[in-house]
């Protein structure tokens, strides 16, 4: 991995540090009901701040479209920051100009302010070098601790980078590390598993991972274009059957890099898209005529799931079925708890990122046990893909 200036290299006392977050957390009725970002962030900002620094806090929250807009401000967020933190968090009306100045003029070695949305501001997204210019007045020093926003070349994640000496935060770091760990230089043999429902949204993620992995587990809807550019009739299933050359090329890609690809051997099937349906296992040379398969069976449970006990590093993106509806979860469930009981023995690096895949490990009470989480998506995704971040190149000493 090259090498990132951390933490370790700042000497906060005193100084202005500007530090880009993620606070993009699910609100209901002016409630934040995932506090899981704001969790994360929390070492990094006790740190600057304990160390005697002016902690100035950036992130963006929503899709604002025209400027500044209630419904996306980030001024409830502030209180529950604080509650998090156990201490006060100060606010500030804008990201930017007097509003801003006044705010960050007003501090003391070891506050923490938080600015409004960045997104308020056009300019943010565009990487506008008059926006680059307004933040950078802000502070002394640029601190990133927001791995899932790091894809994005934006004037709070990329820009200020090249304006003030940068440093990754310790989530950033923690991120960083992991990640490496799973793919920059992973220990081998590594298993990968993508899920999800269509092959077009992960193309680039497949194309990249068939040359890095010993062996490839392609779950969900997207196995249906597999199985079927294979031959296989999967009913009624989701399938992009207009992909069929493309999962052969990728199956043929997979073959010459000497990657493993496993598909599921059964699968779990029903006739109704939805919670408990009536539902049946077949094998797939049985699976009827108008049924949709919805979960791999106990037998590609066992495939799966011997795989993983002869890899030493696991990287998941996607589940292996519709998990959001029981009884199409088992399968999901399933080799999630026993990649979580590797990991937590030490015997596996496990990493997993994606929403939908924190929300199955979560759903199966296991992102604790694995290695590392993120809860990074389109960041995460695009990582996979091998694809530069434009946040963390910036960041590279």
């Amino acid at each position: 991995m090259a090498a990132f200036r951390t933490l370790d290299q700042l000497q906060p006392q005193g100084k202005r540090v500007l530090v880009r977050v993620d606070l993009n957390v699910p609100m209901e009725n002016g409630r934040v009901t995932d506090a899981t970002r704001i969790d994360r962030i929390l070492p990094t900002i006790r740190e600057l701040a304990d160390k005697g620094g002016k902690v100035v806090l950036l992130a963006h929250f929503g899709r604002p479209k025209n400027g500044p807009d209630e419904a996306n401000s980030l001024k409830p967020i502030a209180k529950v920051l604080g509650d998090h933190l156990k201490r006060p968090v100060a606010f500030a009306s804008d990201c930017i100009g007097e509003a801003a100045e006044k705010a960050v003029a007003a501090m003391k070695d070891g506050d923490v302010l938080l600015l409004e949305n960045t997104r308020f501001h056009k300019g943010e997204e565009k990487n506008d070098p008059a926006i680059v210019a307004g933040l950078a007045k802000l502070g002394d020093a640029y601190v990133n601790d927001a791995f899932s926003a790091a894809h994005r070349a934006h004037a709070s994640t990329e820009g200020l980078a090249h304006k003030l000496p940068a440093y990754a935060g310790r989530t950033m770091q923690a991120e960083l590390e992991a990640l490496d760990k799973a793919l920059g230089s992973p220990k081998k043999p590594v298993v990968a598993i993508v899920g999800g429902a269509k092959v077009s949204t992960k193309l680039d993620l497949l194309g990249n991972l068939v040359s890095k992995v010993d062996a490839l587990v392609i779950g969900g809807g997207m196995a249906n274009t597999f199985l079927h550019a294979q031959g296989v009739n999967v009913g009624k299933s989701l399938c992009e059957k207009d992909l069929a050359d493309t999962a052969r090329e990728i199956l043929a890609k997979a073959d010459k890099a000497r990657c493993a690809i496993i598909l599921p051997v059964d699968a779990t099937i029903a006739y109704r898209f939805e919670a408990n349906a009536p539902h049946q296992t077949y094998g797939l040379d049985a699976i009827p005529e108008d049924a949709m398969i919805l979960d791999v069976g106990p037998r590609s449970v066992e495939r799966i799931n011997a795989a993983i006990a002869e890899a030493a590093t696991l990287v998941w993106n996607g589940p292996l079925g519709a998990f959001e509806l029981t009884p199409f979860d088992k399968g999901t469930v399933a080799v999630a708890r026993d990649a979580a009981k590797r990991a937590k023995a030490g015997k596996l690096i496990a990493v997993a990122g994606g929403g939908d895949t924190v929300a199955a490990l979560a759903h199966a009470g296991v992102a604790h046990d694995f290695t590392y989480v993120s809860t990074a998506g389109g960041a995460f995704l695009e990582w996979m893909e091998g694809k530069p971040l434009p946040g963390v190149e910036a960041l590279k000493a």
